[in-house]
């Protein structure tokens, strides 16, 4: 197991993410040239040797809700590995080809006020924007609330349904 600072060492290496403290003596690294509205690469690295980084676009990993994987116990060239990836796979638009939607292409667009959203099982969902909020329904029944567009979008997204097309 890494410590805290040798984990800030090798995300330090890297010239492409920039670092931001947050509260509690944690850290977060940015990759501010994404094409992806996600942007943070690690997330939460503490002094205790905890620590993420998202692997949400990657295969093979076993992520939490958020699409960040639990670093507390790589080594440095595991650490790497993922830190490599996770970077190349918030810089492009292709689709991986192993049945994972391709999240620019399930993004929103901020002039479309809603409509279908479907996933690869053929299940639809239906995004509405009404009194100031965005609602997910499935059918009759309302699955989901959100207060932004960007919340809703990540929703569905993490959930596997991009737009249909129209």
């Amino acid at each position: 197991m890494l410590t805290f600072e040798q984990k800030l060492q090798i995300l330090d290496s890297y010239p492409e993410l920039e670092r931001r403290n947050v509260s509690l003596g944690r850290v977060n690294y940015q990759y501010e040239q994404s094409v992806h509205d996600k942007k943070t690469v690690a997330y939460h690295l503490h002094p205790n040797g905890n620590g993420y980084v998202y692997a949400g676009l990657l295969e093979g990993f076993e992520t939490d809700d958020k699409g960040y994987v639990n670093i507390r116990e790589y080594n440095e060239q595991e650490l790497r590995d993922l830190l490599d990836r996770s970077i190349r796979s918030l810089s492009v638009r292709e689709d991986s080809g192993a049945g994972r939607p391709d999240p620019m292409r399930t993004a929103f667009h901020k002039e479309t006020p809603g409509g279908l959203w479907r996933n690869a099982d053929g299940a639809v969902l239906t995004l509405k924007y009404e009194d100031d909020l965005w609602y997910i329904f499935a059918g009759q029944n309302l699955e989901m609330v959100f207060e932004t567009r960007e919340e809703a979008g990540e929703y569905l997204t993490e959930e596997g349904f991009f737009p249909e097309k129209k």
